[in-house]
Protein backbone atom coordinates (compact mmCIF):
# COMPACT_ATOMS: atom_id res chain seq x y z
CA UNK A 1 0.00 0.00 0.00
CA UNK A 2 1.12 3.56 -0.78
CA UNK A 3 0.84 6.40 1.32
CA UNK A 4 2.11 9.45 0.39
CA UNK A 5 2.89 12.08 2.85
CA UNK A 6 3.34 15.77 1.97
CA UNK A 7 5.09 17.58 4.67
CA UNK A 8 5.59 21.21 4.92
CA UNK A 9 8.20 21.97 6.77
CA UNK A 10 7.46 25.80 8.55
CA UNK A 11 4.37 24.36 9.22
CA UNK A 12 5.72 20.39 10.59
CA UNK A 13 2.66 19.62 9.43
CA UNK A 14 1.96 16.43 7.52
CA UNK A 15 -0.87 15.79 4.91
CA UNK A 16 -1.59 12.29 3.05
CA UNK A 17 -2.84 11.18 0.02
CA UNK A 18 -3.53 7.35 -0.96
CA UNK A 19 -4.95 6.19 -4.33
CA UNK A 20 -6.64 2.93 -5.72
CA UNK A 21 -7.89 2.39 -9.03
CA UNK A 22 -9.06 6.08 -9.86
CA UNK A 23 -10.32 6.92 -6.39
CA UNK A 24 -8.40 9.12 -3.98
CA UNK A 25 -8.66 10.56 -0.66
CA UNK A 26 -6.50 13.39 1.08
CA UNK A 27 -5.75 13.38 5.11
CA UNK A 28 -5.90 17.20 6.85
CA UNK A 29 -5.18 19.02 3.83
CA UNK A 30 -3.13 22.50 4.42
CA UNK A 31 -5.39 25.51 3.27
CA UNK A 32 -4.22 25.68 -0.38
CA UNK A 33 -5.32 22.68 -2.54
CA UNK A 34 -4.20 22.85 -5.77
CA UNK A 35 -1.50 20.30 -4.61
CA UNK A 36 -3.58 17.86 -4.09
CA UNK A 37 -6.00 18.36 -7.01
CA UNK A 38 -2.33 18.23 -9.39
CA UNK A 39 -1.22 14.57 -7.52
CA UNK A 40 -4.71 12.97 -8.31
CA UNK A 41 -5.11 14.42 -11.86
CA UNK A 42 -1.48 13.20 -12.04
CA UNK A 43 -3.20 9.50 -11.13
CA UNK A 44 -6.13 9.95 -13.11
CA UNK A 45 -8.29 9.98 -9.91
CA UNK A 46 -11.07 11.42 -8.50
CA UNK A 47 -10.43 12.96 -4.84
CA UNK A 48 -13.87 11.16 -3.04
CA UNK A 49 -12.96 11.87 0.69
CA UNK A 50 -11.65 14.45 2.74
CA UNK A 51 -10.61 12.81 6.17
CA UNK A 52 -10.15 15.22 8.90
CA UNK A 53 -8.60 13.82 12.06
CA UNK A 54 -10.24 16.51 14.05
CA UNK A 55 -10.70 20.28 14.65
CA UNK A 56 -7.04 21.69 13.66
CA UNK A 57 -6.01 24.38 15.96
CA UNK A 58 -2.29 25.60 14.43
CA UNK A 59 -3.81 25.96 10.51
CA UNK A 60 -6.88 25.97 8.28
CA UNK A 61 -7.24 23.26 6.77
CA UNK A 62 -8.04 23.05 3.09
CA UNK A 63 -11.07 20.77 3.31
CA UNK A 64 -13.65 22.89 2.54
CA UNK A 65 -12.10 24.44 -1.15
CA UNK A 66 -11.18 20.56 -2.00
CA UNK A 67 -14.81 19.36 -1.60
CA UNK A 68 -15.74 22.63 -3.74
CA UNK A 69 -13.11 22.21 -5.76
CA UNK A 70 -12.73 18.01 -6.43
CA UNK A 71 -17.01 17.47 -5.42
CA UNK A 72 -15.17 15.68 -2.04
CA UNK A 73 -16.71 14.48 0.99
CA UNK A 74 -15.80 15.74 4.16
CA UNK A 75 -15.39 12.97 6.99
CA UNK A 76 -14.53 13.82 10.63
CA UNK A 77 -14.85 11.51 13.14
CA UNK A 78 -17.67 10.50 15.98
CA UNK A 79 -18.77 13.53 17.79
CA UNK A 80 -17.88 16.61 15.67
CA UNK A 81 -20.63 19.08 14.80
CA UNK A 82 -18.55 20.73 11.54
CA UNK A 83 -21.56 24.13 10.51
CA UNK A 84 -21.19 22.95 6.75
CA UNK A 85 -21.92 19.63 5.03
CA UNK A 86 -19.96 16.87 5.92
CA UNK A 87 -20.14 13.15 7.25
CA UNK A 88 -19.95 12.34 11.09
CA UNK A 89 -18.74 9.16 10.88
CA UNK A 90 -19.05 6.30 13.46
CA UNK A 91 -16.67 4.65 15.43
CA UNK A 92 -15.51 1.19 13.31
CA UNK A 93 -16.82 2.48 10.47
CA UNK A 94 -15.44 1.40 7.04
CA UNK A 95 -15.00 3.48 3.99
CA UNK A 96 -13.65 2.08 0.96
CA UNK A 97 -10.98 3.90 -1.46
CA UNK A 98 -10.73 1.71 -4.77
CA UNK A 99 -9.29 -1.62 -3.39
CA UNK A 100 -8.10 0.10 -0.01
CA UNK A 101 -10.47 0.45 3.01
CA UNK A 102 -10.07 3.09 5.91
CA UNK A 103 -11.42 2.58 8.99
CA UNK A 104 -12.51 4.69 11.84
CA UNK A 105 -11.28 4.92 15.25
CA UNK A 106 -12.63 7.04 17.70
CA UNK A 107 -9.65 8.01 20.32
CA UNK A 108 -10.78 11.49 21.73
CA UNK A 109 -8.11 13.21 24.02
CA UNK A 110 -6.49 15.61 22.39
CA UNK A 111 -10.02 16.96 21.26
CA UNK A 112 -12.97 15.02 21.53
CA UNK A 113 -13.42 14.22 18.15
CA UNK A 114 -10.29 13.05 17.37
CA UNK A 115 -10.12 9.93 15.63
CA UNK A 116 -7.25 7.96 14.10
CA UNK A 117 -7.82 5.98 10.52
CA UNK A 118 -6.75 2.69 9.97
CA UNK A 119 -5.29 2.34 6.65
CA UNK A 120 -6.05 -1.25 5.19
CA UNK A 121 -4.81 -2.31 1.81
CA UNK A 122 -5.72 -4.06 -0.72
CA UNK A 123 -5.37 -8.07 0.83
CA UNK A 124 -7.26 -7.06 3.58
CA UNK A 125 -3.72 -6.42 5.38
CA UNK A 126 -3.36 -3.53 8.11
CA UNK A 127 -1.07 -1.02 7.22
CA UNK A 128 -0.61 2.09 9.00
CA UNK A 129 -3.08 4.73 11.24
CA UNK A 130 -3.09 7.88 10.54
CA UNK A 131 -3.15 9.46 14.06
CA UNK A 132 -3.61 13.01 13.62
CA UNK A 133 -2.62 14.66 17.18
CA UNK A 134 -3.71 11.82 18.60
CA UNK A 135 0.08 10.47 18.37
CA UNK A 136 3.22 11.62 17.11
CA UNK A 137 6.33 10.35 16.89
CA UNK A 138 8.00 10.49 20.54
CA UNK A 139 4.99 12.02 21.91
CA UNK A 140 1.44 12.70 21.93
CA UNK A 141 -0.97 15.79 21.62
CA UNK A 142 -1.39 18.29 24.02
CA UNK A 143 -4.63 18.02 25.84
CA UNK A 144 -4.98 21.53 26.76
CA UNK A 145 -6.20 23.64 23.49
CA UNK A 146 -9.89 22.47 23.53
CA UNK A 147 -10.72 24.31 26.85
CA UNK A 148 -9.80 27.44 25.02
CA UNK A 149 -13.05 26.82 23.07
CA UNK A 150 -15.07 25.04 25.28
CA UNK A 151 -14.68 25.86 28.84
CA UNK A 152 -15.74 22.62 30.61
CA UNK A 153 -12.88 20.59 28.70
CA UNK A 154 -10.42 20.71 31.18
CA UNK A 155 -7.02 19.58 30.35
CA UNK A 156 -6.81 17.03 33.28
CA UNK A 157 -9.73 16.01 31.36
CA UNK A 158 -8.94 15.46 28.23
CA UNK A 159 -5.41 14.30 29.54
CA UNK A 160 -7.77 11.28 31.09
CA UNK A 161 -9.73 10.46 27.59
CA UNK A 162 -6.28 10.38 26.02
CA UNK A 163 -4.54 7.72 28.02
CA UNK A 164 -7.71 5.02 27.45
CA UNK A 165 -7.42 6.23 23.89
CA UNK A 166 -4.30 5.08 23.30
CA UNK A 167 -4.02 2.45 25.93
CA UNK A 168 -7.62 0.57 24.47
CA UNK A 169 -7.52 2.15 21.00
CA UNK A 170 -4.35 2.28 19.70
CA UNK A 171 -1.73 -0.04 22.06
CA UNK A 172 -3.67 -3.05 20.84
CA UNK A 173 -2.88 -2.44 17.15
CA UNK A 174 -0.26 -4.67 15.38
CA UNK A 175 3.00 -3.78 16.53
CA UNK A 176 4.19 -3.57 12.31
CA UNK A 177 1.78 -0.83 11.97
CA UNK A 178 3.36 2.40 10.39
CA UNK A 179 2.28 5.70 12.34
CA UNK A 180 1.43 8.46 10.32
CA UNK A 181 1.10 11.64 12.50
CA UNK A 182 -0.15 15.31 11.80
CA UNK A 183 2.85 16.60 12.92
CA UNK A 184 6.58 16.74 13.73
CA UNK A 185 9.45 18.83 15.56
CA UNK A 186 8.64 22.41 15.60
CA UNK A 187 4.94 22.04 16.08
CA UNK A 188 3.26 23.88 19.08
CA UNK A 189 0.79 20.70 19.18
CA UNK A 190 3.27 18.61 21.08
CA UNK A 191 6.51 19.56 23.32
CA UNK A 192 9.14 16.67 22.34
CA UNK A 193 7.83 15.22 18.96
CA UNK A 194 10.98 13.78 16.93
CA UNK A 195 12.09 15.01 13.81
CA UNK A 196 11.19 11.48 12.42
CA UNK A 197 7.82 11.75 10.98
CA UNK A 198 6.99 7.64 10.56
CA UNK A 199 7.47 4.99 12.93
CA UNK A 200 6.11 1.74 13.68
CA UNK A 201 3.88 1.39 16.45
CA UNK A 202 5.94 -1.58 18.00
CA UNK A 203 9.09 0.93 17.99
CA UNK A 204 7.09 3.99 19.54
CA UNK A 205 5.71 1.80 22.58
CA UNK A 206 9.31 0.98 23.46
CA UNK A 207 10.53 4.90 22.88
CA UNK A 208 7.68 6.93 23.37
CA UNK A 209 7.30 8.03 27.01
CA UNK A 210 3.99 8.29 26.81
CA UNK A 211 3.18 4.71 25.50
CA UNK A 212 4.66 2.98 28.60
CA UNK A 213 3.17 -0.08 29.48
CA UNK A 214 3.50 0.37 33.54
CA UNK A 215 2.33 3.50 33.26
CA UNK A 216 -0.83 4.73 35.40
CA UNK A 217 -3.23 7.05 34.53
CA UNK A 218 -2.37 9.58 37.15
CA UNK A 219 1.28 9.57 35.77
CA UNK A 220 0.38 9.57 32.73
CA UNK A 221 -1.89 12.87 33.10
CA UNK A 222 1.20 14.50 35.24
CA UNK A 223 3.66 14.01 33.43
CA UNK A 224 1.90 14.56 29.87
CA UNK A 225 0.60 18.70 31.25
CA UNK A 226 4.32 19.23 33.29
CA UNK A 227 6.43 21.73 30.35
CA UNK A 228 3.38 22.80 28.46
CA UNK A 229 3.85 25.90 27.67
CA UNK A 230 1.30 28.46 26.68
CA UNK A 231 -0.35 27.83 23.21
CA UNK A 232 -0.11 30.47 20.75
CA UNK A 233 -2.93 33.08 20.82
CA UNK A 234 -4.37 31.89 17.18
CA UNK A 235 -5.10 28.40 17.79
CA UNK A 236 -8.51 28.58 19.32
CA UNK A 237 -9.34 31.06 16.27
CA UNK A 238 -8.03 28.29 14.01
CA UNK A 239 -10.39 25.71 15.51
CA UNK A 240 -13.38 27.89 15.14
CA UNK A 241 -12.44 28.72 11.43
CA UNK A 242 -12.35 24.83 10.90
CA UNK A 243 -15.45 24.50 12.80
CA UNK A 244 -18.11 27.18 11.33
CA UNK A 245 -16.35 27.47 7.60
CA UNK A 246 -14.01 30.02 5.75
CA UNK A 247 -13.81 32.00 2.94
CA UNK A 248 -12.28 30.29 0.00
CA UNK A 249 -8.81 31.06 -0.51
CA UNK A 250 -8.80 32.16 -4.23
CA UNK A 251 -11.48 35.43 -3.18
CA UNK A 252 -8.71 36.06 -0.61
CA UNK A 253 -5.95 35.56 -3.54
CA UNK A 254 -7.92 38.00 -5.60
CA UNK A 255 -8.37 40.75 -2.72
CA UNK A 256 -4.91 40.53 -1.23
CA UNK A 257 -2.97 40.01 -4.79
CA UNK A 258 -3.00 44.02 -5.13
CA UNK A 259 0.36 46.09 -6.26
CA UNK A 260 0.57 49.86 -4.47
CA UNK A 261 3.33 52.54 -5.53
CA UNK A 262 4.56 53.56 -2.39
CA UNK A 263 2.50 57.07 -2.35
CA UNK A 264 -0.64 54.24 -2.17
CA UNK A 265 0.87 51.82 -0.07
CA UNK A 266 1.19 54.83 2.75
CA UNK A 267 -2.04 56.13 1.60
CA UNK A 268 -3.79 53.20 2.76
CA UNK A 269 -1.71 52.33 5.95
CA UNK A 270 -2.52 55.60 7.22
CA UNK A 271 -6.51 55.21 6.21
CA UNK A 272 -7.44 51.54 7.38
CA UNK A 273 -4.44 50.74 10.43
CA UNK A 274 -2.87 48.34 8.53
CA UNK A 275 -0.14 46.53 9.93
CA UNK A 276 2.71 46.58 7.16
CA UNK A 277 4.40 43.27 7.59
CA UNK A 278 7.91 42.86 6.25
CA UNK A 279 9.06 39.37 5.33
CA UNK A 280 12.36 40.00 3.71
CA UNK A 281 15.46 38.32 5.85
CA UNK A 282 16.55 40.08 9.17
CA UNK A 283 19.74 41.17 7.27
CA UNK A 284 18.36 43.01 4.44
CA UNK A 285 15.44 44.34 7.06
CA UNK A 286 18.10 46.00 9.52
CA UNK A 287 19.66 47.93 6.16
CA UNK A 288 16.65 49.78 5.63
CA UNK A 289 12.83 49.31 6.89
CA UNK A 290 9.65 51.47 6.77
CA UNK A 291 9.08 53.15 9.65
CA UNK A 292 6.41 51.22 12.16
CA UNK A 293 6.82 47.79 9.84
CA UNK A 294 7.20 44.59 11.99
CA UNK A 295 9.97 42.30 10.48
CA UNK A 296 8.90 38.38 10.30
CA UNK A 297 10.85 36.69 7.53
CA UNK A 298 9.78 34.43 4.79
CA UNK A 299 12.30 31.99 5.31
CA UNK A 300 11.72 30.94 8.78
CA UNK A 301 9.01 29.50 10.37
CA UNK A 302 6.80 32.80 9.09
CA UNK A 303 3.50 31.42 9.94
CA UNK A 304 4.04 30.24 13.59
CA UNK A 305 5.47 33.41 14.48
CA UNK A 306 2.71 35.51 12.87
CA UNK A 307 0.33 33.86 14.91
CA UNK A 308 2.55 34.57 17.79
CA UNK A 309 3.05 38.06 17.38
CA UNK A 310 0.14 39.29 15.45
CA UNK A 311 -2.95 38.86 18.46
CA UNK A 312 -5.94 39.98 16.15
CA UNK A 313 -6.40 37.16 13.54
CA UNK A 314 -8.94 40.12 11.73
CA UNK A 315 -6.15 42.55 11.37
CA UNK A 316 -5.56 44.05 7.91
CA UNK A 317 -2.28 43.53 6.71
CA UNK A 318 0.17 45.54 4.23
CA UNK A 319 3.49 43.32 2.70
CA UNK A 320 6.83 44.06 1.93
CA UNK A 321 8.10 41.23 0.23
CA UNK A 322 11.31 40.28 -2.55
CA UNK A 323 10.30 40.37 -6.46
CA UNK A 324 6.88 37.82 -6.90
CA UNK A 325 7.05 36.68 -2.84
CA UNK A 326 3.60 38.12 -2.35
CA UNK A 327 1.58 35.20 -3.21
CA UNK A 328 3.57 32.61 -1.08
CA UNK A 329 2.95 35.88 1.77
CA UNK A 330 -0.45 35.72 1.28
CA UNK A 331 -0.97 31.41 0.87
CA UNK A 332 1.50 31.25 4.46
CA UNK A 333 -0.63 34.17 6.37
CA UNK A 334 -4.22 32.24 4.83
CA UNK A 335 -3.17 28.72 6.25
CA UNK A 336 -3.20 29.88 9.81
CA UNK A 337 -6.49 32.43 9.14
CA UNK A 338 -4.96 35.50 8.59
CA UNK A 339 -6.94 36.41 5.61
CA UNK A 340 -7.17 40.00 5.39
CA UNK A 341 -4.00 41.15 3.59
CA UNK A 342 -5.06 44.15 1.60
CA UNK A 343 -2.24 44.40 -0.41
CA UNK A 344 1.66 44.71 -1.07
CA UNK A 345 3.84 47.32 -1.74
CA UNK A 346 5.02 47.19 -5.87
CA UNK A 347 8.69 46.49 -6.56
CA UNK A 348 9.25 45.94 -2.64
CA UNK A 349 11.63 47.54 -0.13
CA UNK A 350 13.60 49.68 -3.31
CA UNK A 351 10.90 51.29 -4.59
CA UNK A 352 10.29 53.17 -1.22
CA UNK A 353 13.85 53.61 -0.57
CA UNK A 354 13.92 55.22 -3.81
CA UNK A 355 10.94 57.13 -3.66
CA UNK A 356 13.17 59.26 -0.85
CA UNK A 357 10.31 58.26 1.84
CA UNK A 358 11.76 58.02 5.33
CA UNK A 359 13.18 54.76 6.49
CA UNK A 360 14.55 53.69 9.78
CA UNK A 361 17.26 50.85 9.97
CA UNK A 362 18.45 48.63 12.94
CA UNK A 363 22.31 48.68 14.04
CA UNK A 364 23.69 45.02 13.98
CA UNK A 365 26.60 43.93 15.66
CA UNK A 366 29.23 40.31 15.09
CA UNK A 367 29.57 38.16 17.83
CA UNK A 368 33.51 39.11 17.92
CA UNK A 369 32.38 42.94 18.69
CA UNK A 370 30.06 41.61 21.24
CA UNK A 371 32.86 39.64 22.75
CA UNK A 372 34.89 42.97 23.00
CA UNK A 373 32.52 45.03 24.44
CA UNK A 374 32.03 42.56 26.94
CA UNK A 375 35.41 42.98 28.15
CA UNK A 376 35.41 46.44 28.25
CA UNK A 377 31.74 47.44 29.10
CA UNK A 378 29.37 44.69 30.50
CA UNK A 379 26.42 45.47 28.60
CA UNK A 380 23.05 44.29 29.16
CA UNK A 381 22.32 41.39 26.79
CA UNK A 382 18.60 40.06 26.15
CA UNK A 383 18.23 36.90 25.00
CA UNK A 384 14.82 36.52 23.18
CA UNK A 385 15.18 32.74 23.13
CA UNK A 386 12.88 30.25 24.69
CA UNK A 387 13.66 29.52 28.73
CA UNK A 388 14.50 25.69 27.87
CA UNK A 389 17.26 26.97 25.12
CA UNK A 390 18.28 30.07 27.79
CA UNK A 391 18.42 27.31 30.57
CA UNK A 392 20.64 24.87 28.31
CA UNK A 393 23.21 27.74 27.67
CA UNK A 394 23.22 31.67 27.87
CA UNK A 395 25.46 34.05 28.19
CA UNK A 396 26.07 35.08 31.96
CA UNK A 397 23.98 38.00 33.35
CA UNK A 398 22.16 37.43 30.21
CA UNK A 399 18.11 38.53 30.98
CA UNK A 400 15.78 36.16 29.23
CA UNK A 401 12.56 37.78 27.64
CA UNK A 402 10.90 35.19 25.41
CA UNK A 403 10.00 36.27 21.87
CA UNK A 404 6.44 35.17 22.29
CA UNK A 405 6.25 37.02 25.77
CA UNK A 406 7.97 40.25 24.62
CA UNK A 407 4.63 42.49 24.95
CA UNK A 408 3.76 41.33 28.51
CA UNK A 409 7.57 42.33 29.40
CA UNK A 410 8.17 45.56 28.03
CA UNK A 411 9.31 46.59 30.97
CA UNK A 412 12.59 44.47 31.52
CA UNK A 413 13.98 46.11 28.04
CA UNK A 414 15.84 49.83 29.63
CA UNK A 415 14.88 52.92 28.06
CA UNK A 416 17.61 54.86 29.54
CA UNK A 417 20.80 52.87 28.29
CA UNK A 418 21.36 50.77 25.69
CA UNK A 419 21.65 46.91 25.32
CA UNK A 420 22.05 44.08 22.67
CA UNK A 421 19.86 41.80 22.05
CA UNK A 422 20.28 38.05 20.54
CA UNK A 423 18.33 34.84 19.59
CA UNK A 424 20.06 31.82 18.33
CA UNK A 425 20.64 32.41 14.78
CA UNK A 426 19.42 36.14 13.98
CA UNK A 427 15.35 35.30 13.18
CA UNK A 428 13.82 35.70 16.28
CA UNK A 429 15.89 38.89 17.24
CA UNK A 430 15.19 40.57 14.46
CA UNK A 431 11.78 40.23 15.16
CA UNK A 432 11.99 41.70 18.77
CA UNK A 433 14.10 44.27 17.24
CA UNK A 434 11.28 45.47 14.71
CA UNK A 435 8.61 45.45 17.50
CA UNK A 436 10.77 47.72 19.77
CA UNK A 437 11.58 49.83 17.00
CA UNK A 438 7.72 50.31 16.73
CA UNK A 439 7.53 51.01 20.03
CA UNK A 440 10.10 53.63 20.34
CA UNK A 441 12.94 51.57 21.55
CA UNK A 442 15.87 53.26 20.24
CA UNK A 443 19.39 53.00 21.78
CA UNK A 444 20.14 49.12 21.28
CA UNK A 445 22.14 46.05 18.82
CA UNK A 446 21.33 42.67 17.56
CA UNK A 447 23.85 40.23 16.99
CA UNK A 448 24.81 38.90 13.93
CA UNK A 449 24.25 35.51 13.85
CA UNK A 450 22.49 35.09 17.57
CA UNK A 451 23.84 32.44 19.84
CA UNK A 452 25.67 29.99 17.46
CA UNK A 453 28.01 32.85 16.97
CA UNK A 454 28.53 33.76 20.36
CA UNK A 455 29.18 30.49 21.80
CA UNK A 456 32.22 30.44 19.17
CA UNK A 457 33.59 33.41 21.69
CA UNK A 458 35.04 34.07 24.70
CA UNK A 459 32.40 35.81 26.12
CA UNK A 460 31.21 34.23 29.49
CA UNK A 461 28.58 31.30 29.57
CA UNK A 462 26.76 29.32 31.77
CA UNK A 463 24.40 25.81 31.38
CA UNK A 464 21.94 24.42 33.60
CA UNK A 465 23.47 21.74 36.21
CA UNK A 466 20.81 19.25 37.15
CA UNK A 467 21.11 19.07 40.36
CA UNK A 468 21.35 15.35 40.71
CA UNK A 469 25.23 15.95 39.30
CA UNK A 470 25.90 17.69 42.73
CA UNK A 471 25.12 15.44 44.35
Amino acid sequence: MKVEQIYTGCLAHAAYYIESNGVAAVFDPLREVQPYLDRAKKDSAKIKYVFETHFHADFVSGHLDLQKKAGAEIVFGPGAKPAYEATTAKDNQVFEIGDYKVKVIHTPGHTMESTTYLLIDENGKEHGIITGDTLFIGDVGRPDLAQHVVANLTEEKLAGHLFDSLRNRIMPLNDDLIVYPNHGAGSACGKMMSKETTDTLGHQKKVNYALRSDMTKEEFIKELLTGLTTPPGYFPKNVLMNIKGYEPLDKIMDRATTPFSPEAFEAVANETGALVLDTRNAEDFAKGFIPNSINIGLEGSFAQWVGEMIPDIQQEILLVTYKDKQEEAITRLARVGYDNTVGFLEGGFDTWKNSGKEFEVTERIDATQLEDDYKNNRPVIIDVRKKSEFDSEHVIDAINVPLNEINEHLAQFPKDKSFVLHCAGGYRSMIAASILKQRGWKDFTDVIGGFEAISKTTVPKTAYVCPSTLL
